[in-house]
């Protein structure tokens, strides 16, 4: 500092002579009289000398990354499922939804025709009636036979023969107790039930249609989360990263702004349009977004933090 006011001292001191004057002469002692202000200095003196007073730090303050914003982006959603019914081969006998309606996962959305599956259930159910009676009256003919055979009053061949009938029918048991369960599910299976939380996308079934092997009943797609997929230009690759927050502002929901955070980012460049694609995931529990909407995308400058 002390060599700055020295420097600053002879400065003034050369623009003074510069201009065609004399370096000011000391004024004599006077208790009554107030020393006269300086001379005004040059305009290129005096900027020089505000150079030089101006901190050096205040020339390398770091400054934050702008915002990425304005970028087009739209929603899409994480799951999009065509769905079938298990059992191929039936007519449907009810749709409980439509189009648009939210749906829970294990909700049933239609049903098929159960008239000859309830017939199969109904006829396992006496095969398996009928075996466990066999099945117990060839326990209690074995423990007879063990009886007698233990007072010598039969063969063991005979006791033996009698085993083996009581093995074939607990075998039978087991058999029919297989062929119920089949029948049942089969039943269970002329009820089309949804396999996640969505909404219904497409109705592609009436009351009374045939449904084939493969036949497309509904299409139905998550909600809650969505993705906000988006590209950026190459030069932005190394300013995004899991975790940023984002902001999507709609035109269907004016002044509102929805937030989320980057869930992926592209591993590959396209070639040809030299843009990364980036994905960010909005919560979207009240179902409100859509996908397919057109978003505006603000990445706030920053970390994962910002």
């Amino acid at each position: 500092m002390k060599t700055c006011t020295v420097l600053l001292a002879l400065i003034v001191s050369a623009g003074l002579i510069a201009c065609g004057g004399s370096p000011p002469q000391p004024a004599p002692a006077n208790p009554t009289t107030e020393p006269a202000p300086p001379p005004p200095l040059p305009e290129d003196v005096a900027a020089l000398a505000a150079g030089l007073a101006r901190p050096e730090a205040s020339a390398t303050a770091p400054t934050p990354a702008a915002a990425l914003s304005e970028i087009t982006g739209e929603l899409v959603s994480p799951l999009v499922s065509q769905l079938v019914a298990k059992q191929a081969g039936g007519r449907v006998a009810a749709v409980l939804v439509d189009a648009g309606d939210r749906v829970a996962a294990g909700q049933p959305l239609l049903r098929l025709e159960t008239d000859y599956r309830e017939l199969e259930v109904a006829r396992a159910r006496a095969e398996l009636s009928r075996v466990r009676t066999a099945r117990d009256e060839a326990e209690r003919e074995l423990a007879r036979k063990r009886e007698l055979l233990a007072k010598g009053s039969i063969p063991q061949a005979l006791h033996d023969r009698t085993l083996a009938a009581r093995d074939e029918a607990a075998a039978g048991v087991e058999a029919a107790e297989a062929a119920l369960a089949l029948a049942e599910h089969r039943l269970a299976d002329a009820t089309l039930l949804a396999p996640f939380a969505g909404a219904i996308a497409e109705r592609r079934a009436d009351v009374g249609e045939f449904l084939g092997e493969g036949s497309v009943a509904f299409v139905l797609v998550q909600l809650s989360p969505l993705r906000l997929r988006f590209e950026l230009p190459e030069r932005e690759l190394g300013r995004v990263r899991r975790g940023q927050q984002v902001e999507a502002r709609m035109d269907a929901f004016p002044g509102e702004v929805f937030r989320g955070r980057v869930r992926t980012v592209g591993a590959t460049v396209d070639p040809e349009s030299r843009t990364f694609t980036v994905e960010a995931e909005l919560d979207n529990r009240d179902g409100r977004l859509k996908p397919g909407l057109f978003a505006r995308v603000t990445l706030p400058g920053g970390g994962p933090d910002a």
